[in-house]
């Protein structure tokens, strides 16, 4: 009963209030997770390994995306089941499904680690590295990929934490693990001249600080209690979670998939334009970065409020659920024109921020493609914000088919054909063009599914009323007539 109380004031409490408490401490945990691959390839870039550098980084990135792949799925799937249940007033099978979370997280990273050691060389090829970088991107993956295990469960867990009504600590978790490789980074690189070792050395030791405290939380969680029992795969239970939670994982993987393809035709069509193969892939290592932060703030605010969204469709609270998802809205509209803006107008001044250009016959190329990729690339990002913050609603709703329908609507069914197609006929730029048209085709189906899902919502509340008003009027003569008696 105490589980079910702790969590009524997310169907109570006014919605602003409990965006602030959910959403910020959210966003900067997002944030500060986005800081890991960023801060490394800021340093790196304003280091002697400079643009070089930079593109090994790129080419190591799609590994991140691949294990937070498996593990939101598991974490944002198990927090996704953990509030519906909660709302329902139904508690009593959450541990086991954030149990069994935990241990098929941790075996998915030893899958992954026995996968991509044996294949390193083929897979970092895959990935777009060249003979310039290849030597780097293998420094820099060996290391990474070891703490994979510690990494994913962070990752998984920190869903959880939030979901659990304590926001706060898995900010506190992820910041700590950023300001010590924000620390760790210059002096190894710059100090201990361990060059790409040295950025891979400061990041896994930052995750193993933000793993500790998130462990630390498993002992004083509010609406479970994990028990030696709660670690015996239970699959009825934790079905539910992989299905709420296979959203994240497909947007996740289609990420991957279009880091993957993007740099291969990159590559190819860098090679035969005046940029050559490496200005390219490092510029786009560099806008997927810049990315992962604006998509952060609106992510951070999607999952924030998951809770709340989950809480109040297992309650049936429609109105609440409906101006939650207004409110969510307008602050995403808000952060991707901000972004817009800055993309169009300075976008020399955020490529800059990585450093600049030093080992590449010649600058004026690097500015050149970074304005363009900028500019046209991410000419559109209002949309995909849009997507991907709806996307996680649905998710959170219980609706996870059509949470999925629309990262695969953008990424997989537009975006890859139209990166495969458009440079044979437009070269390099085409590649750059595939985005905004994507995300203009995604949009309008997101607008669909949006409506569509609303307006079932509207009926539900409105069958929902009238069963009440029925009720009332058979229980009433029925009261009057045991009061003659």
């Amino acid at each position: 009963m105490s589980e079910i109380k702790s969590s009524e004031f997310l169907g109570k409490e006014k919605i602003p209030k409990l965006m602030a408490k959910f959403c910020i401490p959210c966003v900067l945990s997002l944030l500060v997770s986005a800081l890991y691959n960023i801060v490394d390839q800021i340093f790196i870039g304003n280091s002697e390994l400079s643009t070089l550098g930079n593109a090994a980084t790129g080419v190591v990135f799609p590994l991140f995306i691949i294990a937070q792949a498996f593990a939101w799925w598991f974490g944002d799937g198990c927090a996704a089941y953990l509030n519906i249940h909660q709302g329902r007033s139904d508690t009593g099978e959450n541990h086991k499904c954030i149990g069994t979370g935990i241990v098929f997280t941790l075996l998915s990273s030893i899958v992954l680690i026995a996968v991509f050691y044996p294949l390193k060389l083929s897979v970092l090829k895959l990935f777009g590295a060249s003979d310039n970088t290849v030597g780097m991107a293998s420094e820099y993956f060996n290391i990474i990929l070891g703490f994979f295990p510690i990494y994913m469960l962070s990752n998984m867990i920190n869903g959880v934490i939030r979901a659990d009504g304590s926001p706060s600590w898995s900010m506190f978790s992820m910041l700590t693990g950023a300001v010590i490789n924000i620390i760790l980074d210059p002096i190894f690189i710059f100090v201990c001249h361990m060059r790409m070792s040295g950025a891979a050395w400061a990041t896994v030791i930052g995750q193993t600080a933000s793993f500790a405290v998130s462990v630390a939380y498993l002992f004083r969680t509010k609406t479970f209690k994990l028990k030696l029992k709660s670690f015996i795969p239970d699959l009825k239970s934790f079905y539910g979670a992989v299905k709420l939670g296979l959203s994240s994982f497909f947007t996740q993987m289609t990420i991957v998939v279009i880091a993957v393809l993007s740099n291969v035709m990159l590559a190819k069509y860098g090679a035969l334009s005046h940029y050559g193969a490496d200005i390219p892939i490092a510029v786009i290592g560099i806008e997927s970065k810049v990315f992962t932060v604006v998509i952060s703030l609106v992510v951070g605010i999607a999952l924030g409020a998951q809770p709340i969204i989950g809480y109040n469709i297992g309650a049936n609270n429609i109105g609440r659920v409906k101006k939650l998802y207004l409110f969510i809205l307008a602050c995403t509209l808000a952060i991707g024109a901000i972004a817009t803006l800055i993309f169009e107008l300075a976008p020399e001044a955020v490529a800059g921020i990585f450093g600049t250009p030093q080992n590449i016959p010649n600058p004026n190329d690097y500015w050149d493609f970074s304005r363009k990729t900028f500019r046209i690339f991410l000419s559109l990002i209002s949309f995909t914000c849009v997507i991907k913050m709806t996307s996680i609603f649905f998710q959170a709703a219980g609706k996870p088919m059509s949470a999925v329908i629309m990262s695969l609507i953008r990424d997989i069914l537009c975006f890859v054909p139209l990166i495969v197609i458009l440079p044979i006929y437009m070269g390099i730029d085409g590649i750059l063009i595939a985005a905004p048209i994507s995300d203009a085709v995604a949009m309008a189906v997101t607008l669909a599914l949006s409506i569509a899902f609303f307006g079932r919502l509207n009926k539900k509340s409105k069958l929902t009323a009238e069963g009440t008003e029925y009720i009332r009027e058979w229980e009433t003569p029925l009261a009057q007539e045991n009061t003659e008696i």
